[in-house]
């Protein structure tokens, strides 16, 4: 069955992820939906709210943000979903919402906070239909979109988090690996899961250095299919061409460890290989990727390529 979940002011939650929250929606394992997401405050917009969908200001003007800066559409319940379980999101198609997209420099935030001391604000045009964003001194960048957040409710003894920093729930993960035709797997840590989209990003580079992509409104088609007893312990994603397995940890070399390891549990299970068979073929053939350097979690993904591993099951956590 397929559904459709538009963003307003009753179906966002903003700058937040928690257990409690009542779900907009409930699907079944295996149901598509249509999630519409936007981007942007009134600061984050310059104050020029010209540009922006009627429902995009409605949410704008009547709902208050709280702890982070990210318009989240959810959450949605999948029924039957438990701790303990994993959640599959079957990324079908991702498409741009707006021809504009903004970027912000926070003095005291991002790679460089020592360097840039001054708040810059920036909107680019959106060239949807070249597939391109042009930015004023001349150059034209390539879009790759993809959604920065993706997540299921944090444990309910959590609480109230911010939706900045990536955890074991997803959320802020701002990895531009997860492109259409991706699965991510992600851990359920409370009754329906509680499925929540949004922080649409037009392009974005690995580390995201000065604290924004180019942020965009952005609407998605997802299929999110129950796996029942299948416990995760952090997200894991299946692109069309890689496995990718993530960490995140304020320190770096705690986060590279962790996707390390996963990576090692995953190609085990999967392939029957040894533990060390596992870490000699990734020292190899896997790739660690710094995902983000910004979100006070900083994240890092292995990457092993799916054909290198000829394998015919379907491969799932």
């Amino acid at each position: 069955m397929r559904h459709s979940l538009k963003a307003t002011p009753a179906t966002v939650h903003w700058g937040h992820l928690q257990a409690d929250l009542e779900p907009r929606m409930q699907v079944r394992s295996g149901d598509y939906i249509e999630i519409e997401t936007f981007s942007g405050g009134r600061a984050d917009l310059g104050g020029d709210l010209s540009i922006v969908a009627p429902a995009h200001r409605d949410i704008i003007e009547s709902v208050m943000p709280m702890d982070g800066p990210h318009i989240l559409t959810g959450p949605i319940a999948v029924e039957g979903a438990q701790p303990g379980d994993c959640l599959e999101v079957c990324i079908e198609d991702i498409r741009l919402g707006a021809d504009w997209g903004y970027n912000l420099i926070r003095p005291g935030r991002g790679t460089l906070p020592d360097e840039f001391h001054q708040p810059r604000q920036n909107t680019f045009p959106i060239d949807r239909g070249r597939g391109i964003t042009r930015l004023p001194w001349g150059i034209d960048v390539p879009l790759q979109p993809f959604f920065g957040v993706l997540a299921t409710a944090p444990p309910p003894e959590w609480g109230r988090v911010s939706s900045v920093p990536p955890r074991e729930f997803g959320g802020n993960i701002d990895n531009k690996e997860l492109i259409a035709g991706t699965s991510l797997f992600l851990p359920v840590f409370t009754e329906g899961a509680l499925f929540s989209a949004g922080d649409g990003h037009a392009v974005q580079g690995d580390g995201e250095m000065d604290v924004t992509a180019l942020e965009t409104c952005m609407d998605g088609s997802f299929q999110l299919i129950l796996h029942p007893g299948r416990t995760l312990d952090a997200p894991r994603a299946l692109t069309p061409t890689h496995l990718i397995t993530m960490g995140f940890d304020t320190d770096l070399d705690e986060a590279a460890r962790q996707a390390s390891h996963r990576m090692l549990d995953w190609l085990t299970s999967l392939t029957g290989w040894s533990r060390e068979q596992a870490y000699i073929f990734s020292s190899l053939a896997c790739d660690i990727r710094i995902t983000q350097l910004v979100n006070q979690n900083k994240g890092v993904h292995a990457m092993v390529r799916r054909d290198l591993l000829n394998l015919k099951d379907p491969i799932i956590p």
